[in-house]
Order: C-alpha cells, then structure tokens, then sequence
C-alpha cells in the first residue's frame, strides 16, 4: 500500500490539485470566449479574495476573542491561587505561633514541676542524711561507750 504521507501531500493535496486540473479543463473546453473566460475567472477571483478576506477577519477576532477570554481566564485562577496561598500561608503561621506558644508554656510548666520534685527530693535527701548521721553519733556514742566502760558492764543500745 502507498504510504501518502511520505512525500507530504497526502490525500488532502491530491485533491486539491484534483480541482485544479479540473478547473483548467473547465476553461479549456468552455463554450465561452478568451475575454468571457478572463473576465469570468476575474470576478470568481475578487469574490473568492474577498471571501477569503473575510474568513481571515472572522478567525482572527475569534482568535483574539479566545485569547483575551483566556487570558482573562488565568489570570483570576493565577490571582485566585495566589490568593489562597497567602491565606493557607498566613493560617500556617498561625498555627506555627499558637502551637510554640502551647509547647513554651508545657515546657515551663514542667520545669516548674521538676524543680519542685528536685527540691523536694533534695529536702527528702537531706532529711535522711541528717538521720543517719544521727544514727551514725549514736552508734559511736554507743561504741565509745563500750569501749570506755568496764567489760563485765552491759548497756543497752540506743536505737
């Protein structure tokens, strides 16, 4: 099978040069005179010109109606988009601040509770220090005592 689109004309050029050879026969066979003909083919010419004239005025203020329509288009979605990111933007900081705030006050809250533990556990530590230190005298009170009363003597311990 011949491949038309190769040689780049395609079906479309075959039969646009179709008409045309058919339109040169046209002339060559007409029953009308060389000036009939040029005159004919004059009119047909100016007529078609300024159809085609026309064809090129309405495509072009379509074409520039679609573009205007489309750039109107994108530049509210463009502005609608920017929009919505300066607000989401804006929301996120928010967020960001209130959530930091949240997060310093449970911080210094728990640093006030640990250095309220810490204190009392330091009050507690002194207490029990002090206790065995107590109990640490009485027992050299009590070993000193023993070793300066006579060994037949007994005493009773203190704690």
């Amino acid at each position: 099978m011949y491949d038309y689109g190769r040689r780049g004309g395609g079906v479309l050029g075959a039969f646009i040069l179709g008409g045309l050879v058919g339109a040169v026969l046209g002339l060559l066979f007409s029953p009308r005179t060389g000036k009939e003909n040029r005159d004919l083919i004059a009119d047909k010419a100016t007529e078609y010109w300024d159809d085609g004239k026309d064809l090129y005025e309405t495509g072009r203020d379509k074409a520039t109606d679609v573009f205007e329509t489309s750039r109107a288009k994108v530049t509210d979605i463009y502005e609608t988009g920017r929009e919505t990111a300066t607000e989401k933007t804006e929301d996120l900081r928010a967020k960001i601040d209130e959530a930091r705030g949240r997060l310093k006050d449970q911080v210094e809250y728990a640093t006030d509770v640990a250095r309220d533990k810490v204190a009392h556990a330091s009050k507690d530590a002194k207490e029990v220090v002090a206790k065995a230190g107590e109990k640490a005298q009485d027992t050299l009170d009590l070993v000193a005592e023993k070793a300066s009363s006579p060994e037949g003597e007994e005493s009773t311990p203190a704690f």
